[in-house]
């Protein structure tokens, strides 16, 4: 419900001022600030936006049991006002192309439209997983360059490229290492995940069929050492680290943690959802890393989320390149390249753990996120990933003297500053503060994650955010940090300007309304 709304007033009844000064209108709209309506109101189930030839009543029905026994009960609108409908619901969507958006831990980077030129090109576009082999020599080489590129980047053995997604390649690593204690026949059952991991680490660990033991961070926000070598023994099979770690921090005993865990027998996944940081700086394969696999959207420039476009490639160290899965592409010594899809793959390949999805990767993906990395080269990934860090640092010393920044004193951070609600009046939160930032036209941060720190705040500019928006950043931040330390009431209440006022975030999750009964819910 908008601001005009919310003491009652709907549209169509007289116009009147409110104690603001604010204007409602009849229609509900605010001058291009338009209120759209439900799609159900637009149109209605007796109409169909298309002329239709009635069907023919003596045809027979090829449709069975499965024949509409109702009407299909949806609005029939026409092309013109389906358009405006999905347009001007885009229109109250934030984007990257709009504005900062500075999700912690969720890499939100700018799509350069080349990435999308090349990605439809004749042959990319409308390639196919059914199609015969021999006929997508092209895509096949793609996938084999890309793949180079990864495994010089990260200085590991292979690559599987299946992974339709960061959390899906959690799982094939996690599996590959499963497979190679399998092999040398010892099965252990502990999983060793640091506070400062991902969330969706211990998921994964658990959903292998582990146990899952939490390792303490240290007081500087990094993985106690000594608790991890403490705990390592026989019943672990490894560890799931995140590096650099949720805290916006480089852990920098990775090698010792590494060696550690080997020198125990197991083996060491680590999260490469950051590599944006340390991309052309820091290969993890170097760090003693067996597994890791890389979100593409958020270091590679592809399309983040939205249900589909996701691809999580997983590098492997050379103890687990033969434990990798199915399918995957492989470069002969004359030149060839080839795809392995069989289950049966005989003496070649004979410890693939078999499939993680029907068809390999996910080629749109895969095209976008080359042609970035041949657009930058080498060189140029260094400076992105340095940009990136540098950004985040101006962020951090811009408003630590106004928030609380509880790891600043532990040098500089990496892709991410974070900071806490610590100072803050008595009432007010880190989602009074988010709020408020939605007001001055910005994206919310990531809230209350890491959960090591209370009211975290967790931004992450990327390194495509110029200094005149991140300056913009700060002065709506500063002035946020300042309102909320003295206790402005007004923040409570926010976002003020937004198409709709603040909701009841617990009663919209607790009872949803998912389905449109005719009357007005407002």
């Amino acid at each position: 419900m908008n601001k005009m709304n919310a003491s009652g007033w709907k549209p169509g009844t007289p116009v009147s001022v409110d104690n603001e000064g604010d204007y409602p209108t009849v229609t509900g709209n605010k001058a291009l600030m338009l209120e759209e309506r439900l799609v159900f109101e637009l149109g209605t189930r007796e109409t169909c936006g298309v002329d239709l030839p009635e069907p023919d009543a003596s045809a027979p029905n090829r449709l069975g049991k499965f024949a509409r026994r109702k009407p299909i009960d949806l609005p029939g609108l026409s092309e013109p006002e389906t358009v405006r409908h999905y347009t001007r619901l885009s229109r109250q969507n934030y984007a990257i192309d709009l504005g900062l958006f500075p999700l912690g831990s969720c890499t939100m980077k700018h799509n350069p439209r080349l990435n999308e030129k090349v990605a439809r090109m004749p042959g990319f576009a409308d390639v196919h997983p059914l199609q015969p082999v021999d006929t997508i020599k092209g895509a096949l080489g793609v996938i084999d360059e890309l793949s180079h590129w990864l495994i010089e980047l990260t200085g590991m053995s292979a690559v599987a490229m299946s992974p339709k997604a960061g959390a899906h390649g959690e799982l094939c690593g996690i599996l590959c290492i499963r497979a190679a204690l399998e092999a040398r026949g010892d099965m252990r059952k502990v999983v060793l995940v640091p506070e400062s991991a991902h969330g969706t680490n211990p998921a994964t660990a658990a959903f292998a069929g582990y146990e899952v033991e939490d390792i303490p961070a240290a007081p500087d926000g990094r993985v106690d050492l000594d608790a991890l070598k403490a705990r390592l023994g026989p019943d672990v099979a490894g560890v799931m680290i995140t590096n650099p770690n949720t805290c916006g921090l480089f852990e920098k005993d990775m090698k010792a943690i590494s060696d550690a865990v080997h020198a125990a027998g197991g083996l060491v996944y680590c999260d490469g959802a950051n590599f944006n940081a340390i991309m052309g700086r820091v290969r993890p394969g170097d760090l003693g890393v067996d597994a890791m696999h890389i979100n593409l959207h958020k270091t590679f420039s592809t399309p983040h989320g939205g249900g589909g476009p996701g691809s999580g490639p997983v590098v492997l160290s050379e103890a687990l390149a033969p434990f990798a899965p199915l399918p995957f592409v492989v470069k002969d010594a004359d030149g060839e390249i080839r795809l392995v899809e069989e289950e049966n793959v005989g003496d070649e390949f004979p410890g693939s753990f078999g499939r993680m999805t029907a068809f390999h990767g996910q080629m749109g993906m895969f095209t976008r996120a080359l042609t970035y990395i041949l657009s930058h080269g080498a060189d140029g990934l260094r400076q992105a990933s340095g940009d990136a860090v540098l950004n985040a640092n101006y962020l951090l010393r811009s408003l630590d003297d106004v928030l609380d920044a509880p790891f600043g004193d532990a040098g500089h951070c990496m892709h991410e500053a974070l900071f806490s609600d610590h100072g803050f009046a008595e009432g007010m939160s880190t989602l009074d503060v988010a709020k408020g930032l939605i007001d001055e036209g910005f994206h919310p941060m990531t809230m209350y994650f890491p959960l090591v720190v209370h009211g975290a705040m967790l931004v992450e500019p990327t390194e495509t955010e110029s200094k005149a928006t991140l300056d913009q950043f700060v002065v709506a931040m500063r002035s946020l940090a300042e309102r909320a330390k003295a206790g402005d009431e007004t923040l409570k209440s926010a976002p003020h300007h937004a198409p709709r006022a603040r909701l009841d975030e617990a009663h919209a999750a607790r009872k949803p309304v998912l389905a449109w009964n005719g009357q007005d819910d407002a």
